[in-house]
């Protein structure tokens, strides 16, 4: 298969099948969004994880909770305070909801949530640097993915992480 996501050495691979229902392009393009957003979220989190392993925090405190003792991954829940877990909550919907099909500027391919307002260049690449740099991009979503799965479990099965458990 030649479309975007369809990578060496699997080709297109879907092995539980999810797409063999879909019939048209609305719906492939829902679940091609849902997976560049859950992709960018995925690698969002694994920086997270990096970035508080390693001994950086945000200054100061929420609700008398310094962040500097919120710990990484889920465990964080359990110290979170509920005015903190509302505001990622809010923030979450807002995005979801309040910033997507804008019409304006993007909107060429699902996950393009330019708006209008933001392009950084984008239009003046060619359409073969355009397709690569969006297939950049789904390989290390699905890459991270992966990884924060990884980590959750790690974590949940209270084990040592290599090299990153050991931050």
């Amino acid at each position: 298969a030649q479309e975007l996501g369809a990578q060496v050495p699997l080709g297109y691979w879907d092995p539980l099948r999810v797409l063999s229902h879909v019939d048209n392009d609305e719906k492939f393009n829902f679940f091609r969004e849902a997976e560049i957003t859950h992709g960018r979220v995925a690698m969002l989190a694994m920086l997270g994880q990096l970035t508080v392993r390693a001994g950086f925090h945000f200054s100061g405190d929420f609700e008398g909770v310094a962040y500097a003792d919120i710990p990484p991954g889920l465990a964080a829940f359990d110290v979170m305070p509920f005015g903190l877990k509302a505001d990622i909550f809010a923030t979450m919907a807002f995005l979801q909801c309040g910033v997507r099909n804008i019409e304006g500027t993007g909107n060429e391919f699902p996950g393009d949530y330019r708006n209008g307002w933001i392009d950084f260049g984008w239009d003046n690449f060619s359409d073969a640097e355009k397709l690569k740099k969006r297939a950049i991009e789904l390989n290390n979503g699905r890459a991270a993915m992966m990884g924060i799965t990884g980590l959750v479990v790690h974590e949940q099965l209270h084990t040592s992480m290599p090299i990153i458990g050991q931050l």
